[in-house]
């Protein structure tokens, strides 16, 4: 049966990624990223590979407006939203009082803000029709404290709360809720971050975006809350459990310094 998947953050990385699985299962797409070349482009390459229905909507969802005014767009258009993927997000490494206040609010309005306006609005039809699935993509990262990415670190964290707060609050109503918590993922977010030198990508491996995209994508379909991508990762979270927190804290500042 086909379905209406909603992706945020479609322009390139862990976003495309899952929009190419979709597409692959003959899912319909509404793709949403503030770059419209790129949008209409991988539409086009999507189109013809898999012969699926593909709307773009370039969109800055960090604007207050912007993720009703995306809502009332398709509620216009007929389009009923079936899947619906949080997975725009930025962060930008620095120390807080060095970032521009514009930067450390504007994560917040993305990672933390918009995703939460965007699941409130679309869950009511999803409830209504007693079936859909969220995708929350969070991170490692909001597992720990993030000396350096202070914002970014505590907007992940909210993420894999809300999640897994509403997936229990969403049990027997037909909606599932599941939260992606990818580590280090070879994407344009360490670019935008200012964190491509740093220890963390530098020395350690990244994980590619197909790779993790396929993650959650499973964890998505088999209507599984939490999903941490790769064994490595999931070890490592497990571990830091068992760990001081002051100690995880400083090992997080330190594998986010530059390389020098």
């Amino acid at each position: 049966m086909t379905r209406t998947v909603l992706i945020t953050g479609a322009s390139g990385g862990i976003g495309y990624e899952l929009a190419k699985l979709f597409a692959h299962d003959h899912h319909d797409l509404v793709l949403v990223a503030r770059s419209g070349p790129k949008l209409t482009q991988f539409a086009a390459e999507l189109q013809s590979q898999f012969g699926v229905a593909v709307k773009t909507v370039p969109l800055d969802l960090a604007a207050t407006p912007a993720p009703k005014f995306l809502f009332d767009q398709l509620q216009r258009e007929g389009i009923a939203v079936d899947v619906l993927v949080n997975n725009a997000a930025y962060g930008k490494h620095g120390a807080l009082a060095e970032i521009p206040l514009e930067e450390n609010l504007g994560q917040i309005h993305l990672n933390i803000t918009a995703l939460t306006h965007l699941t409130w609005l679309f869950l009511g039809p999803m409830l209504e029709r007693r079936k859909g699935k969220i995708l929350n993509v969070a991170s490692t990262a909001g597992f720990q404290a993030g000396p350096m990415m202070a914002v970014y670190y505590a907007t992940k964290a909210y993420v894999i709360s809300f999640s897994e707060a509403l997936a229990n609050e969403l049990k027997g109503s037909g909606v599932t809720v599941t939260c992606l918590c990818p580590g280090a993922t070879d994407t344009g977010f360490q670019k935008r971050a200012g964190t491509e030198n740093s220890i963390l990508f530098k020395k350690f491996r990244p994980m590619d975006a197909k790779s993790v995209a396929l993650d959650g994508y499973r964890a998505l379909m088999a209507g599984k809350t939490l999903r941490i991508s790769g064994v490595h990762n999931r070890l490592l979270t497990e571990s830091q459990r068992l760990a001081p927190r002051r100690l995880v804290t400083v090992i997080s500042r330190r594998i986010l310094d530059q390389v020098k």
